[in-house]
């Protein structure tokens, strides 16, 4: 028995000692989905305040023993042909919903599908942040995988999340999902 608990406690010491271990995440999604607020959500930063996005923000957020770079990139029509610049050696990818705006859900599930296609990104985990559920109007996250036929999403593990990034609710579980997944992949 000590055994095994020999074995679990060196474990858990290599993944506490390894916060070197850098994740690189891409969070995507249309324009005024969440995008930066639940980049400075996940780094503690003032969110009274936030202008759309332009180019892209970086954090770094320690978590769970990992430094999660966060590429927050631009959501705007005009800036989406670049997303794919950043696939480059990307470990999660997460992409924001506003949960409430469903005349976009069509547009916001084509950019998914686009994504999921993508060679770069192929088999990589990725999570939806149903965003913005602090909304009377905001579609369940069940409805929102329905309509993107999630459930079709066969080549990697994926995971939606209910979450409003205003009120941090449901963004640490979601977090939870992207540190256990992305041990997954890295071994």
């Amino acid at each position: 028995m000590s055994y095994n608990l020999q074995g679990l406690l060196s474990i858990l010491r290599k993944l506490k000692s390894a916060p070197d271990q850098e994740v690189r995440i891409l969070l995507l999604g249309l324009d005024n989905g969440g995008k930066t607020t639940l980049l400075k959500q996940l780094a503690s930063e003032d969110i009274t305040h936030i202008t759309p996005t332009q180019g892209f923000n970086i954090k770094s957020v320690q978590s769970q023993g990992f430094k999660l770079n966060v590429w927050d990139i631009g959501g705007q029509r005009k800036i989406r042909p670049y997303w794919r610049n950043y696939f480059e050696n990307t470990d999660v990818l997460i992409y924001v919903i506003d949960s409430a705006d469903r005349k976009r859900f069509e547009e916001t599930g084509q950019e998914l599908a686009e994504l999921l296609d993508e060679e770069k990104l192929s088999g990589v985990p990725v999570l939806i942040f149903a965003n913005k559920q602090d909304l009377l109007t905001a579609a369940p996250a069940s409805e929102i995988a329905e309509g993107l036929n999630l459930h079709t999403i066969r080549d990697r593990v994926w995971q939606i999340q209910s979450c409003s990034a205003l009120t941090g609710e449901g963004v640490q579980d979601g977090m939870n999902w992207v540190c256990k997944n992305v041990t997954a992949k890295k071994k």
